[in-house]
């Protein structure tokens, strides 16, 4: 269940996926789903539907929201504009100090998860999804990071025998799509193998049993790795051994080498919270092995936890240092802007959710499924949660970007809107990737 990419399996499966070749709009993507009137189906469509999107210019999509909601109103458009979006919980950490906002009025409380509800056997009792689509698409520059990575893949040892399905993929193009303020195909590709990388991780140590993963070493597994990702300093006499350990694993050596690779774009700082959202993630992927090992399927709330530990933060924590600035600690790290931020990422990789549960092994868990299990409530039902879910999420995002873009600094306004560029991005390489299109 990786936030990344679907397993292993989706890999190596028939051939006959799209290549590289990709249309020069956005609109015509690399892949064309195939029609499916499943819930699988319903879920492709979700994503590729982008008619009624929202702008992926957050200042604009603001801007436009506040003189819609101020029409009569135009003393107080800043607590119009917050109470444009913050619908959901959550709303009360658009109370800055910093800002002279009204209070936005209480939301209503979400109903609770046994709470009765019509089953939703009509398409269009789903909403539609609160997610942008991309600010950019460069089909040459996301085929140049691709080839790059299918090369560097190869290299390192990862993928031995699959590397024209990690082509199909198109990690490239995810790292193009998500990242618009950077035209350079280097960085992006600095950035492409940290996210293969995680990835690899995922599906040989986590997620895939043909592969070796196996859940009662997942632990040991983690500990070994994140000494890769935070070089340990071991004495003198057993320091060769990690090394050699290193050398002989793949994955090891596809961390190192990423790793150098991004160094050469990120300050210190960056680099030691790419160093701390390992740390997370790999949290998290023990959290998941418990419930392998034990056969245990997790309540609602407990799997939303594991996701916000496991989820597209990986990736996004690298926005500013790709587009070549820097947003400082003490905004970064302040609890309100990594509240929003995190919100985001929890939001994200929902989209992944909807679209992995047709590859997941029955043993796997997502959002739709573990609502399904605990509600017992149809697999529709389930996706009309998950995509609830995810755009109160959303919402509640761009409530509190607006009101932090307004209280910080420059460098915190451009990274916000470069966050919701990211997941404008991530939503359209989901609609188009090969690893969920044949």
């Amino acid at each position: 269940m990786s936030p990344i990419s679907a397993p292993m399996s989706a890999l190596s499966g028939p051939s006959g996926l799209p290549g590289l070749s990709a249309p020069a709009s956005a609109s015509a993507a690399a892949a064309v789903p195939a029609p499916d009137t499943g819930v699988a189906g319903l879920a492709a469509r979700l994503l590729s539907d982008m008619a009624r999107a929202p702008s992926a210019d957050l200042p604009r999509l603001l801007s436009g929201q506040a003189a819609a909601q101020t029409a009569g109103d135009q003393a107080r458009p800043a607590k119009s504009l917050v109470r444009g979006f913050a619908t959901g919980v959550g709303t009360s950490a658009v109370r800055l100090p910093q800002v002279a906002l009204p209070d936005a009025p209480a939301a209503p409380s979400p109903a609770p998860p046994d709470a009765d509800r019509p089953p939703a056997d009509d398409e269009d009792d789903v909403p539609e999804l609160f997610c942008p689509g991309p600010v950019r698409d460069d089909p040459a520059l996301g085929e140049e990071v691709n080839e790059g990575i299918v090369a560097w893949a190869e290299e390192v040892g990862i993928y031995p025998g699959n590397l024209e399905r990690l082509r199909t993929c198109n990690f490239g193009r995810l790292i193009m799509l998500t990242h618009p303020a950077c035209n350079d195909a280097d960085r992006l590709l600095a950035a492409a193998k940290c996210v293969v990388a995680e990835w690899a991780a995922d599906d040989y140590y986590v997620d895939e049993v043909d592969l070796g993963a196996d859940p009662m070493t997942v632990g040991s597994r983690m500990a070994k790795l994140y000494a890769i990702v935070d070089p340990a300093p071991l004495p003198a006499r057993y320091a060769p051994q990690l090394d050699a350990y290193r050398e002989a694993a793949p994955i090891e050596t596809a961390f190192r080498s990423a790793m150098k690779h991004l160094a050469r774009y990120t300050s210190t700082t960056q680099m030691a919270r790419f160093q701390h959202q390992m740390a997370i993630l790999f949290t998290a992927w023990n959290q998941e092995a418990d419930w392998h090992a034990n056969g245990r399927t997790p309540p609602v709330w407990e799997y939303l936890v594991q996701r916000h530990l496991n989820s597209y933060l990986p990736p996004m924590i690298l926005i500013d240092a790709l587009a070549g600035y820097e947003l400082t600690p003490t905004e970064f790290y302040d609890p309100r802007v990594r509240r929003a931020f995190t919100m985001a990422g929890d939001a994200n990789v929902l989209l992944n959710d909807l679209h992995s549960q047709k590859f997941e092994s029955e043993n796997d868990h997502n959002l739709p499924s573990v609502i399904a299990a605990e509600e017992n409530c149809t697999p529709r039902e389930a996706i009309k949660r998950t995509v609830e879910i995810h755009n109160e999420l959303m919402r509640t995002f761009v409530a509190e970007a607006a009101a932090l873009s307004m209280a910080g600094s420059p460098n915190l306004k451009r990274f916000l809107a470069d966050t919701w560029a990211w997941l404008g991005g991530s939503r359209e390489w989901h609609s188009t990737s090969g690893r969920y299109h044949s």
